[in-house]
């Protein structure tokens, strides 16, 4: 008997045993899973940045869109959101965990491949109508050709610094992440900003007034304005086209990048105004072409392929008005710089396996490369300047990798000489009333604190300024090339004014990481001192 109520005991420890691990089971079955990156997107993020992550009321979450923001920045934002804008914090409601989810999922390509339409495009557009009734004369007390547009990337505003008191005119949000630089009409009275989200924005300098906006792309890398003022091109990554606009912000045309035989296609990584030729250059990063659109109604017909004599008419020609003129390359070029006459394109790409020479000279009326660019390491021919020296015209350009200002004849294309700086730099600026090119090493962890002054005759560098621990970098002069302004690169920076002739520190305006500041005059005379 006593055998067998204890078997029956050990039954029932048993029988209870599986039911506490039923219970277990059925517990951890009902405890809420983990959301993944895409759940947690669609609940905390698609309102405001699309559902397709497109963008919205916030900017494109796209990995087009976000290459210049680190991963552990990216974190620091969802955890504890960005000051001064609709951003909020999510470091509350999220577990870590979570947030690392969102973190890798906004990091990860959309799929399917997000589109962007001309319908899309017209869509987005948007215009004053009043704005051609508004006043065509400053309607404030300072010298509009000596004027700085000044972006500052830490809360996304734009300020309007007047460069003869170096006062703060006005200030104004702008869309997120502007980038490539602002463009002026040749009246210096309206300027266009691009943004990485894909947004051109028209703003009246005079009133003080947003005048149209449109969505040319997903992902932009910047605009050029014709040199009348009536057209408008955008550089597109996603989708991969060019993108062509009236003054208005009206869509023309857009341009696919693909191949003449439309095999393949290609990110379009920058588009420049070639003034004197009345043409849009674009440059087009993963195919080996480089593309010339006239703006110039009395453009002389396109030919594709060899003709005999174009004058028996042995090829049908594509019209010159806003066509695309190919040249064909060896390697596609990234960036690019023009000589004076505009003749020809100085370019470069991206490093290539074994090395070698990266820098290629390109003749736009022969379409052809004619020479190679002795300039190593990574050159950032958009920031490069020209000047004269000993009745030789010369180019000066950065070096994204290495810490060195290469310059090179702008007859011969031979190397004349390469200055070494502190560290590898991203800008560089003078002015033809100035002796002295100011560059920066912002690109160096140990030197970025340091702006190197060369003398331009000398081919040294003879001074520099610093702001030690800090991001010094992207000097811009003021109309008459007697002060420099400098961005001091940091959240809580400034805008810093010196003397150029005896490089003191006059003033100093404190703003929100000032990216970059522009000129007017500077800009719309094609001073040679400064990036076009």
């Amino acid at each position: 008997m006593n055998e067998t109520f204890k078997s029956f005991c050990k039954l029932l420890l048993a029988l209870g045993l599986v039911m506490v691990g039923l219970d277990y089971a059925r517990a951890a079955d009902e405890a809420p899973k983990p959301l993944s990156g895409a759940a947690l997107y669609q609940q905390h993020c698609a309102s405001c940045h699309g559902a397709e992550r497109t963008g919205g009321m916030g900017p494109a979450l796209l990995p087009e869109s976000l290459e210049r923001l680190r991963k552990p920045e990216a974190l620091a934002v969802i955890r504890s959101g960005r000051a001064a804008t609709q951003m909020p914090a999510f470091g509350a409601q999220l577990s870590e965990a979570e947030i690392q989810a969102l973190q890798a999922f906004v990091y990860a390509p959309q799929l399917p491949v997000p589109r962007w339409s001309d319908a899309d495009i017209q869509a987005s557009h948007s215009f004053e109508p009043d704005s051609a009734r508004w006043p065509a004369r400053p309607q404030w007390s300072a010298d509009p050709m000596n004027l700085f547009v000044v972006v500052e990337g830490g809360d996304h505003h734009v300020s309007l610094v007047d460069g003869d008191r170096f006062e703060v005119l006005h200030r104004f949000a702008s869309r997120f992440a502007l980038h490539g630089g602002p463009k002026f009409t040749p009246d210096g009275r309206y300027v266009f900003f691009g943004s990485r989200d894909g947004w051109i924005s028209k703003y009246d300098l005079w009133n003080l007034k947003l005048v149209a906006e449109v969505r040319a792309g997903l992902n932009m890398r910047n605009v050029a304005v014709s040199a009348d003022g009536r057209w408008v091109m955008a550089a597109n990554y996603l989708p991969r086209n060019a993108v062509l606009f009236d003054a208005d912000l009206q869509l023309v045309r857009s341009y696919p990048a693909q191949s003449r035989d439309g095999a393949q296609s290609s990110r379009v990584s920058a588009v420049y105004d070639a003034t004197p030729r009345r043409s849009f250059v674009v440059a087009l990063k993963d195919l080996p072409e480089l593309w010339e659109i006239s703006y110039d109604p009395k453009a002389e017909p396109i030919h594709e392929g060899y003709v005999h004599d174009y004058k028996m008419g042995e090829a049908l020609p594509t019209p010159g008005y806003q066509n695309i003129r190919r040249t064909l390359l060896e390697e596609p070029l990234d960036d690019f710089f023009f000589d004076d006459s505009y003749a020809h394109v100085l370019g470069s790409a991206r490093p290539r396996e074994g090395g070698g020479s990266l820098g290629q000279v390109v003749n736009l009326d022969v379409r052809k490369k004619i020479a190679e660019l002795p300039i190593p390491g990574l050159p950032h021919l958009g920031s490069g300047i020209s000047f004269t020296r000993e009745g030789r015209r010369l180019l000066a350009s950065p070096n994204l990798k290495d810490g060195r200002i290469s310059v090179v004849d702008l007859k011969s294309w031979q190397l004349v000489r390469e200055i070494v700086t502190p560290g590898p730099g991203f800008f560089m600026r003078s002015h033809a009333q100035s002796p002295y090119a100011w560059t920066d090493s912002m690109m160096s962890p140990a030197a970025k604190d340091t702006l190197s002054i060369i003398d331009k005759q000398r081919l040294e560098v003879v001074a520099q300024v610093r702001e030690p621990g800090k991001t010094l970098a992207h000097v811009e002069f003021t109309k008459d090339g007697r002060y420099v302004l400098a961005s001091l690169w940091e959240m809580d920076g400034a805008l810093i004014v010196y003397d150029a002739r005896t490089f003191k520190e006059l003033k100093r305006l404190p703003m929100s990481k000032p990216v970059g500041k522009y000129n007017v005059w500077n800009k719309i005379s094609r001073e040679e001192g400064t990036s076009h």
